[in-house]
């Protein structure tokens, strides 16, 4: 920058000179800022648009699947009864009786003993035989009753067993051994590596198989307590609450209050968008208007999803609950869906559903017509206008470099002006100074 000597000759005070003269430079830059501000003010008004109608194609998609119009609610009477369904079951009602809940097989020895008593006789080892005709046999490593214990729970030796003991008296304690699997199959014994007993003999608690009684003579048993599909799609697990003589009544029923309120989630979300649409594009003749007041992509699309309430075939969503208003949104009769969902489940769903065209899969085709990242109307018009405001920016960067260039050559000229002046002034003086010194004539 030329060294600033404002006004030194000429008395201008050159420096707001230059400013004033810089500010009629910058207008076009000016103009320029201020068209990028708008244009990043669609830009933010469009993604926010895209954001709202993707969430509405993700719902309408899933609406318009198949499958999310066999939802089932089960319930069960008592708390130790316990019921879930999958997609292949269907309404039905059960009452069930428990007649026997699964129990592991236990064995608790007669005999007390300190931890490092050794217990297993003449061996260090013992055998565990589950009744399947082949008995294995288990290092215990010192043979005493800590080791026997920890050598039934290592996991390497794989005796599908847990051992503890119980503390009886100082230093005193008893052995419990139990399967962890539950199940008349799942007996076992544990001796001597010659067969003899341990520990005094041991009382066994068979173990044993749930059963239920479904009525008329039909029971289903379980080596668990959980019984899995005992009717199409329905299985019926035994909680810790449960006991013998345990009456319980079973439902399994549509799941009207969810499919209701999915619907009104979706009616909801197209609402939300056609809401949207028009406070963006309002025109501002009674007010400011929106910033996608010009847009016509986005007044398109709010027709569309109205105009998705139409059937081809002239049926009417009106039954099931749905219509537009005179606000130019949907109103959601929950009750009529309610009724219409109740009476004929099968022709609800087929009008909502892809296979029959129906209302949400027409949402959704508008909606991701709209919203698809790769070719959807409203990312083609985001991108477009991120590469107009992107050009822009790089223009306004140019203007920069410009307009610092204009600054620093009108420096120049003014200080080149200042200069001169005061050469001339110098001039002057010197010049002055001469003419007074010469003598003055007589007459």
């Amino acid at each position: 920058m030329a060294a600033s000597i404002s006004g030194l000759a000429s008395g201008m005070d050159t420096a707001t000179i230059i400013d004033q003269l810089m500010q009629l430079e910058a207008a076009p830059q000016n103009r320029l800022k201020s068209r990028v501000s708008s244009e990043k003010l669609v830009l933010s008004s469009l993604q926010a648009l895209n954001k709202t109608t993707a969430t509405l194609a993700t719902k309408a998609e899933a609406l318009a699947n198949d499958t999310a119009w066999t939802p089932l609610t089960s319930s069960s009477s008592a708390a130790g009864v316990g019921v879930s369904t999958t997609s292949s079951a269907s309404p039905r009602n059960l009452t069930v009786t428990v007649t026997s809940v699964a129990k592991t097989h236990q064995l608790g020895y007669a005999d007390a003993a300190g931890l490092s008593d050794v217990v297993t006789g003449a061996s260090t080892l013992v055998r565990l035989d589950r009744f399947d005709g082949s008995p294995v046999e288990i290092e215990t490593g010192d043979g005493t009753l800590q080791g026997l214990v920890t050598a039934i729970n290592d996991p390497a030796n794989d005796t599908g067993l847990s051992a503890t003991v119980v503390k009886v008296a100082d230093g005193q304690y008893r052995l419990l051994v139990e399967s962890k699997a539950t199940g008349t199959a799942s007996d076992f014994d544990l001796t001597a590596q010659d067969g003899s007993p341990l520990l005094g003999g041991a009382t066994v608690r068979a173990g044993s198989d749930a059963s239920i009684d479904l009525g008329a003579g039909i029971s289903a048993s379980s080596s668990t307590n959980t019984f899995s599909e005992v009717v199409p799609g329905v299985t019926i697990t035994l909680g810790a609450q449960a006991t013998v003589g345990t009456v319980s009544s079973v439902s399994v029923s549509r799941d009207v209050a969810g499919m209701t309120a999915k619907v009104k989630d979706l009616v909801d979300s197209l609402n939300a968008v056609v809401a949207e649409i028009g406070v963006k594009t309002a025109g501002g003749t009674t007010g400011t208007a929106g910033p996608l007041a010009g847009d016509g992509g986005a007044r398109q699309l709010r027709s569309q999803l109205l105009d998705s309430i139409r059937t081809d075939g002239g049926t009417s969503l009106a039954s099931y609950g749905i219509q537009v208003n005179r606000d130019g949104r949907l109103d959601f009769d929950e009750a009529a869906f309610k009724a219409a969902y109740a009476a004929d489940p099968t022709g609800t769903a087929e009008m909502f559903t892809t296979a029959s065209d129906g209302f949400a899969a027409r949402v959704a085709e508008v909606a991701k017509g709209a919203s698809d990242s790769t070719d959807g109307t409203l990312s083609a018009a985001i991108t477009g206008r991120q590469s107009g405001i992107d050009r822009m920016e790089d223009s306004i960067d140019e203007w920069d470099r410009r307009l610092t260039l204009r600054r620093t050559a009108l420096e120049r000229q003014f200080v080149a002006l200042e200069t001169a002046l005061s050469q001339m002034s110098s001039q002057s003086n010197w010049l002055a100074g001469q003419l007074a010194s010469l003598p003055s004539s007589s007459s």
